[in-house]
């Protein structure tokens, strides 16, 4: 029709796309790695064994994609190193912390951990609860570019198909019971 459309993109709008692509993909490594430890390494069975006592089967735990962090205060901080990951970005996601003159240590230690999806499958913050009698109980990724606490709904990405189908919505507190939920 003869009609000139022209771009209106935001100055800085690709840089920042960029940047929370960055952000996205070192969560999903991070959930990878917490996923891995829970189902692949001997320190994950305690957190096994914990959620088969709160009555999650192991389907439902690989469908929330739940994970473990390890004692050791380095694992996450040197697998990111070791892949060339920016570790600085990780300190901005809540990740591990930054100890000085180049030293990381992991934020999430011994505990077991819940990836907190948004509706479009990304991760974009972790929640961990601590295994044993440790404080605090629950420790949750901090405000950053992709995570916003009370804009992030829990199992809302999983739970998708079943509410359009019986176009209903449960919400409950905790994680756990979101899971529980979904596994009856």
């Amino acid at each position: 029709y003869g009609i000139v459309v022209q771009s209106s993109e935001r100055p800085g709008a690709k840089r920042a796309g960029e940047d929370r692509e960055t952000l996205y993909r070192l969560n999903e490594r991070a959930a990878a790695y917490f996923h891995e430890a829970l189902f692949g390494r001997p320190e994950g069975k305690r957190a096994l064994d914990y959620l088969k006592s709160r009555g999650v089967d192991e389907g439902s735990a690989r469908r929330f994609l739940l994970g473990y962090a390890c004692p050791a205060s380095l694992g996450l901080a040197e697998l990111l190193k070791k892949e060339n990951l920016s570790l600085k970005d990780a300190v901005r996601l809540g990740l591990v912390s930054d100890r000085g003159s180049g030293h990381y240590g992991d934020k999430f230690l011994d505990r077991l951990i819940f990836p907190i999806v948004n509706p479009a499958g990304k991760t974009v913050g972790f929640g961990g609860r601590v295994i044993g009698d440790g404080l605090p109980k629950y420790l949750n990724s901090a405000e950053t570019p992709l995570f916003r606490k009370g804009s992030n709904l829990y199992g809302l990405y999983q739970a998708r198909e079943a509410i359009r189908k019986t176009d209903r919505v449960i919400i409950v507190e905790g994680y756990l019971d979101v899971i529980a939920l979904s596994q009856f």
